[in-house]
């Protein structure tokens, strides 16, 4: 049977190969491998995202939910050298790749960790990913579930979801789930791709009082 991209531990030859891709403004020689999601090159999907979300915070703790073999942690890594970036995913064959490009790039800001290697305690200044959507809806509402409420009060996640795979019903079943205390917007379309933004908004008690 064929690897998926997030099957835990691919069983097809690794068949290493360097692609070049831009980090950050910068073109760069990466490390990639079959059996891992897009090993060929950067996908479109994750493009638009890189191209569309706004700079990170300057620190903090960000999430990679979903890390393939880096290029969104490696571009956080390299944009805010001060936060510490989770590189989440439960393809072991992606975390190694990871690892490998973070040490190639110089980049000692990088944690690439199954899910149940995060510390409970920790919450993101940032979620930016490219979801597994093929994992199926039910798996991934219940990864979104997860990790979309360990952001910190006043933060956002960003996803990158094609047109065609279900952006626009993910969308709705994002405001619908993330109702109380969260706003949900679509904020670029490109190459037949949403990226859906999540808000966590402040506690009302304690946020300051906006005027125009």
């Amino acid at each position: 049977m064929a690897d998926h991209y997030f099957s835990e531990t691919p069983a097809s030859a690794e068949n290493l190969r360097r692609i070049r891709i831009p980090i950050a403004g910068r073109e760069v020689e990466l490390t990639t491998a079959a059996g891992v999601f897009s090993p060929e090159r950067l996908d479109i999907g994750t493009k638009v995202l890189l191209d569309s979300m706004p700079e990170p915070p300057a620190g903090g703790d960000f999430l990679d939910l979903g890390c393939g073999w880096g290029p969104i942690s490696l571009t956080l890594a390299t944009l805010s050298p001060h936060a510490r970036i989770w590189a989440v995913d439960v393809n072991e064959r992606a975390l190694d790749l990871v690892r490998r490009n973070a040490d190639e790039l110089g980049l000692s800001n990088v944690r690439a960790v199954r899910p149940e290697e995060v510390p409970s305690d920790v919450s993101f200044r940032t979620i930016r990913s490219n979801p597994p959507i093929r994992v199926g809806k039910s798996i991934l509402h219940e990864l979104l579930e997860t990790w979309i409420p360990r952001l910190a009060e006043r933060s956002d996640a960003y996803l990158v979801v094609k047109r065609d795979l279900g952006s626009d019903s993910l969308q709705r079943w994002l405001a619908a789930t993330f109702a109380d205390g969260y706003s949900v917007y679509r904020t670029a379309t490109a190459k037949g791709f949403r990226v859906l933004k999540v808000r966590r908004h402040g506690d009302p008690a304690t946020a300051p009082i906006e005027t125009l």
